[in-house]
């Protein structure tokens, strides 16, 4: 399933909290996006269509919820990611950031204890 950019913040708002009816989802936005409520209205239905988040009704309003798991989801847009745009070679796409300077100490501590507890898991 593919999500625009502009859904995906919104499946952000929902996976910082949920159920959230539209408004609250609107002003968990409101700071980061110059968005009006009806421009939110019109992503939740959206991605209600695509099967990315579900509702209920409850009283007036509409209380929606996410079906994607957020890592899941993160993990399955990674993997086309580097399948696409480095032929499936993670290694090509850490090199771009050591190439770029965009790898700091901190990163590479955690791809060592992540790359560590890989080897563990699969020994």
């Amino acid at each position: 399933m593919e999500i625009s950019e502009a859904e995906y913040e919104v499946m952000e708002a929902l996976w910082a909290g949920a159920p959230a009816s539209a408004r609250e989802v609107f002003q968990r936005l409101e700071n980061k996006k110059s968005w009006q409520e009806q421009t939110v209205k019109t992503l939740l239905a959206r991605l209600v269509k695509k099967g990315a988040i579900d509702y209920e009704k409850k009283e007036r309003s509409y209380l929606y919820s996410p079906c994607l798991d957020r890592e899941a989801y993160q993990i399955r847009q990674s993997k086309k990611l580097v399948n696409r745009l480095f032929d499936g070679q993670l290694s090509m796409l850490i090199s771009g950031f050591v190439k770029g300077g965009e790898l700091k100490k901190s990163d590479i501590e955690e791809l060592k204890d992540i790359i560590e507890q890989w080897e563990k898991d699969n020994d």
